[in-house]
């Protein structure tokens, strides 16, 4: 198969064969495309070197389309990402987007005097129609200490706050803090769509999303061989709370782990999923859209003119 995306299974995209991807690694081959096409959950198009622009961007989305990925959602982590990813929803309409601090940069900008203020640029940012997640937000304690916890906490509590009165799924940032991260969503009221980016639980945690109606996406992680207990949580995980992302560029798939990431490679983690759960591969491809769908909404609404 070879089409004017340059798309050939086995061989690099041409999008991607002579770009610096700032890790002096090649991109990985093209995987063989999905029977259904599905939705890369969480995506950084403008976290790649070179790749902030409309064009970088359709060349991306053209090789995921090629591969079976028919959309994706660009995610947001502060203001300058926020902004590029609203300004690139009204050029291309494969993205959806949302926008949100990161839980790293909330003790930053507290410290700075200046968190508020960002927060409500994010709300004014959210009201973009394309806009259909408030993300990724959440808390961190793997990267910010306990100094930051207090603000991290304030900033994740603004952001349910936010996303609830604007009607917007929640894309979660969990890292070592799965206690307090449900903690605040049960104190707070929970958004009627929560997602935990990156699941990063064990069957525990999925049986407690399961419990509460929480999407659980899994990106390619779940392919490490040393993450048994992501492979335990998708095997109780409820499947019409799965969803799929590549969070590239990072966390490539098994075996490319260490490469760079894009969404071209959501079908390795997709098939590698359905083996996983001794799943049809078409049937699993159409129960992870209609749960994006049902998440975010349709992507068919035209951009912004």
């Amino acid at each position: 198969m070879c089409n004017d995306s340059g798309y050939v299974p086995g061989e690099i995209p041409a999008a991607y064969l002579d770009f610096e991807s700032g890790s002096g690694k090649p991109y990985p081959p093209a995987p063989e495309p999905l029977p259904v096409p599905v939705i890369d959950n969480h995506t950084h198009l403008d976290f790649a070197p070179g790749r902030a622009g409309t064009a970088e961007a359709r060349a991306a989305m053209d090789a995921a389309e090629a591969a079976g990925v028919r959309g994706a959602v660009q995610v947001g982590t502060d203001l300058e990402s926020s902004r590029f990813t609203v300004r690139i929803l009204d050029d291309e309409p494969r993205l959806l987007g949302a926008v949100a601090i990161h839980p790293n940069d909330a003790p930053v900008l507290a410290g700075e005097g200046t968190l508020d203020a960002a927060l409500g640029e994010i709300e004014t940012l959210a009201g973009h129609p394309r806009v259909r997640g408030i993300g990724e937000t959440g808390l961190d304690y793997f990267r910010t200490g306990p100094d930051g916890v207090e603000h991290q906490q304030y900033s994740f509590r603004r952001h349910i706050d936010i996303a609830k009165r604007l009607g917007l799924a929640l894309q979660i940032h969990d890292r070592d803090a799965h206690e307090d991260v449900f903690r605040l969503l049960l104190e707070e009221g929970a958004p009627e769509k929560v997602v935990f980016h990156c699941f990063s639980g064990d069957a525990g945690l999925a049986r407690t999303c399961n419990e509460h109606g929480w999407n659980m996406s899994f990106s390619g992680t779940v392919t490490f061989k040393n993450a048994g207990n992501l492979r335990e949580a998708l095997a109780v995980a409820d499947r019409r709370l799965l969803l799929v992302e590549t969070d590239s560029p990072f966390l490539t798939p098994h075996p490319f782990r260490g490469r760079p990431n894009a969404s071209y490679m959501v079908p390795y983690t997709v098939r590698f999923m359905a083996a996983e759960l001794g799943a049809d591969l078409a049937e699993l491809g159409t129960q992870l859209v209609e749960n994006t769908v049902r998440t975010y909404g349709s992507w068919d609404q035209p951009p912004a003119q």
